[in-house]
């Protein structure tokens, strides 16, 4: 179905191909991941499956790509939009209509298809991702993980015979990433549809697939059984590190697989004592009754939170929660309709946006909304001069992030991840003390989590607090201290991380299904057999 021929791609002004001599054929009904570093490439391979590389994104393609027996040179990205369904990292950037339901209908509208038709699919694909009570929804208003899934069901309703995820899962709360990965093995199962994806949780979707791409750093790409190519790979979810450290051969790709071969080895393991809390730590910011509305929408009902110096507090629950509008509240920068917000003595929302900055930071979930200038560089000294701290201060944090970026390099041109990292390195630049981020680990494979961990450590460490709104369990179970879980705008849980998510069925960590509560991260299991 997707043939790459000894395909290498280059863009202007760079010395070095993103892809070399990639050769590989995807059949038809596959369901196959591609993976790789922050910034390695899998956004050019899969954007080069319809040809919008390089068509759109411009450079130089040689080789051959073709899809259905069709090369993509032949004809323009517009002309496989019945055959290919691509949905992007960011959906809102992809958007064209302004309510769910025309969005759903659009590209079936675009190929001409019957009315009837149009109307049972839209039907079909709301049920199928759960989604019918947002049809009249309007696009904007959505949480990030609503919108991901409008995007997805804006392509599944066209019935392509390829459909090209790119982080589909991304935004997504662990009970909605489950169905959503389940509609697309499904489509595969049922349908034949062939799918090629790239996802760095990727914990998430290992156990659905067929074959493994890895994209390596120099821009090859190797190809093979997943448990094959898992045991060499850089970066791996989880399960697969506890199986490298455990010694188990084939590796488990399953929590199934796992708690078979760890019925007897877990026995050996002391539990790691539970950890210290300062219980007299200086607040940093308190806020009482803090009400946010969207018109009659009562996004936060009279939240009380108390954030502690030195304290890293993991902000999760399902999409549309509340999560990003209580962040913004406590900002300053966005709507607060009630309630009270004080950070070193001042209310964030009564100072100017720079003063703001010094007390509370907040990295957003598009985090491309904060890049203004023409030049990863342009932006970095920006963010020095803003924050006062010293040249070269943003760039350090950057590279700890996402290494490689060059200086001259666009940032609208950046992955999605490094566009994040280098918003983060902005932000954290200004060293504000309390620290608000986003879903800040969308984009970022897990050795730039595992650099994300140390930095907000360090953060804390310094007697500042930092909030993470995600999803991401597995990141929350090895940088939090304290999980305050919400649910239709009210806090339901605020418990220590391990007592709030190690037995908790839509929370828990891979590690802690394997092994039972307290056992959270591959590190501490490391740590309890005395492995450097």
């Amino acid at each position: 179905m997707i043939r790459f021929e000894h395909v290498t791609v280059t863009y202007p002004r760079r010395s070095e191909p993103a892809l070399r001599d990639v050769h590989l054929t995807i059949g038809e009904g596959e369901l196959v991941l591609c993976a790789g570093r922050t910034g390695a490439g899998k956004s050019t391979l899969l954007g080069a499956v319809n040809g919008l590389v390089p068509h759109f994104t411009g450079g130089r393609l040689e080789g051959r790509v073709s899809v259905d027996g069709v090369a993509t040179s032949s004809r323009p990205p517009r002309e496989f939009a019945h055959l290919v369904g691509v949905v992007r990292q960011n959906p809102l950037a992809g958007f064209v209509t302004d309510t769910v339901e025309e969005e759903l209908a659009y590209s079936m509208e675009q190929l001409g298809v019957d009315p009837q038709v149009m109307r049972r699919r839209v039907e079909e694909t709301l049920d199928l991702l759960g989604i019918a009570g947002l049809r009249r929804r309007a696009l904007r208003q959505l949480s990030g993980g609503q919108q991901q899934r409008v995007a997805i069901g804006s392509v599944l309703t066209a019935h392509p015979r390829v459909l090209v995820l790119d982080e589909p899962t991304s935004a997504l709360d662990p009970t909605a990433a489950e169905d959503v990965l389940a509609t697309i093995a499904r489509l595969v199962t049922d349908l034949g549809t062939t799918v090629l994806l790239a996802e760095h949780r990727m914990e998430r979707v290992v156990p659905f697939i067929d074959r493994l791409l890895f994209v390596e750093a120099d821009g090859t790409v190797t190809d093979g059984e997943p448990a094959t190519q898992l045991r060499r790979t850089s970066i791996a979810p989880p399960i697969v590190e506890l199986g490298r450290l455990a010694g188990w051969d084939p590796l488990p790709l399953s929590v199934r697989d796992a708690r078979r071969r760890a019925s007897t080895w877990r026995d050996g393991l002391i539990p790691p004592p539970p950890a210290a809390t300062d219980t007299e730590a200086p607040a940093t910011l308190e806020a009482r009754g803090v009400v946010v509305r969207y018109g009659p929408k009562v996004a936060v009902r009279e939240v009380d939170l108390t954030l502690a110096a030195g304290e890293v507090t993991a902000l999760m629950g399902r999409n549309g929660s509340g999560k990003s509008s209580l962040l913004w509240a406590l900002q300053g920068s966005g709507p607060r309709h009630g309630g009270s917000v004080g950070a070193g003595g001042h209310d964030p929302q009564r100072l100017t946006r720079s003063q703001a900055r010094r007390l509370v930071g907040l990295v957003p979930q598009d985090a491309a909304d904060l890049l203004y200038l023409e030049s990863v560089d342009a932006e970095c000294a920006a963010g020095d001069v803003e924050s006062d701290s010293p040249p070269g201060s943003c760039r350090t944090l950057l590279d700890a992030f996402a290494p490689g970026i060059r200086d001259e390099a666009h940032p609208r041109d950046l992955s999605e991840g490094q566009k994040l990292a280098l918003v983060l390195a902005v932000q954290l630049s200004a060293s504000p003390r309390v620290v608000l981020l986003d879903e800040p680990t969308r984009g970022l494979d897990y050795l730039a989590k595992r650099e994300l961990t140390r930095t907000v450590r360090a953060l804390a460490a310094t007697g500042r607090s930092v909030v993470i709104a995600t999803h991401d369990v597995e990141f929350v179970a090895g940088v939090a201290d304290r999980v305050v879980v919400m649910a239709e705008g009210e806090i339901v849980t605020d418990a220590p991380v391990a007592d709030a998510i190690a037995g908790s069925p839509a929370f828990a960590p891979q590690v802690a299904k394997v092994l039972g509560s307290p056992w959270l991260t591959v590190d501490q299991v490391r740590t309890a057999l005395g492995v450097a």
